[in-house]
């Protein structure tokens, strides 16, 4: 059974984490988080955290903008480069909860805002970060 399969039928799913595109949120092997089924005419919002096609693949990372044009513009807490090109076609579910640690923390809690709000403020310089780390370790490896 596919993920839509499950989500038409049973409305939400929980699943464990897999890969590290939403580190620090999630982790591989430690988290499982929560989606419910997005309806055919539901928006999504900045910060909400989307499960959707990639191709054949699933993926779930954060909408950080929406567009009048109907795109979103979605990037993995954890990712450098901006996704242009997800629709509402493209999403399945949206992210309602997560456990770590035996420990359920909604969309709604305070503590994942903060973080929401603290991570996305600080985005722009790990990307910067990010994109320097990568450019320096080409160049060293480059003069070998």
């Amino acid at each position: 059974m596919t993920y839509d399969e499950f989500l038409e039928e049973y409305d939400e799913m929980t699943y464990r984490f897999k890969g590290v595109s939403m580190n620090p949120l999630l982790k591989e092997g430690r988290d499982l988080f929560t989606v419910r089924r997005k309806k055919p005419d539901e928006r999504l919002k900045r910060y909400d955290v989307a499960l959707y096609h990639r191709g054949k693949d699933y993926v779930l990372h954060r909408v950080i903008k929406v567009l009048p044009d109907g795109h979103y513009v979605i990037l993995g807490d954890n990712c450098i480069n901006k996704e242009y090109q997800t629709t509402d076609d493209d999403i399945i579910g949206i992210m309602t909860s997560f456990i770590r640690k035996g420990r359920v923390y909604t969309v709604e809690d305070a503590r994942y805002k903060l973080y929401v709000r603290v991570h996305m403020l600080l985005t722009p310089l790990r990307i910067l970060y990010q994109r320097a780390k990568g450019w320096l370790f080409r160049r060293l490896h480059h003069k070998r």
